[in-house]
């Protein structure tokens, strides 16, 4: 990634955020998640932090995960009391489509948007599983699974690749999203099998 092509604010917030370590990284994923957006800015950290260090690639997925969690937290109650109003605007017109595929697809409607790279809108997504009242478990469980894939594929990427995993990414960028995919909708069986109520005994 070539930080001489960000604006001067965004350069700067790089540099702070890489000076952070694994803090730096919790802090990113957690104002992209929430109030600020910083396309690419994550996966850019969790791949050269893992590059420089290999033995420590977990823990920059891990904090890259749990901040992106924190940060769609955030989002998830601000949605749930600031209501369909917050969800159009963020939404705009993929609003109905969005509302449809949440109602009929609670696990893979976080699941899937969490790995994919923009111009997925994933925060509209979270969104609308504050607004139309996910279980928050299931909004746990599926965001998790796909951040954590999402990171923790990058990281491998960096320890293999080095430096050269985030230009690996830009030319390979279905490669990598049909495999994030299969590993979610393998998880995503797994779960439904795992917590499907048992028949009720005559």
């Amino acid at each position: 990634m070539n930080l001489d092509k960000l604006p001067a604010w965004a350069k700067q917030l790089v540099l702070l955020l890489q000076s952070m370590g694994g803090m730096g990284l919790f802090l990113a994923a957690f104002l992209d998640s929430s109030i600020l957006p910083l396309p690419v800015i994550n996966d850019f950290l969790v791949i050269s932090y893992s590059a420089r260090a290999p033995e420590r690639m977990p823990y920059y997925a891990l904090m890259a995960t749990l901040g992106s969690l924190a940060g769609s937290f955030f989002l998830y109650f601000l949605a749930k009391k600031g209501g369909e109003l917050m969800f159009r605007k963020a939404a705009g017109h993929r609003a109905e489509r969005i509302r449809d595929w949440v109602n009929r697809n609670d696990f893979l409607s976080i699941a899937i948007p969490s790995i994919l790279p923009p111009p997925m809108p994933f925060k509209a997504f979270v969104i609308a599983a504050g607004v139309f009242q996910m279980n928050r478990r299931t909004f746990v469980l599926a965001l998790v699974l796909g951040r954590g894939f999402r990171y923790f594929a990058e990281g491998i990427l960096a320890v293999r690749y080095g430096d050269q995993a985030f230009d690996w990414l830009k030319h390979h960028p279905v490669e990598f999203t049909l495999i994030l995919l299969g590993l979610v909708g393998a998880s995503w069986l797994v779960t439904r099998f795992a917590f499907r109520r048992a028949p009720p005994r005559s």
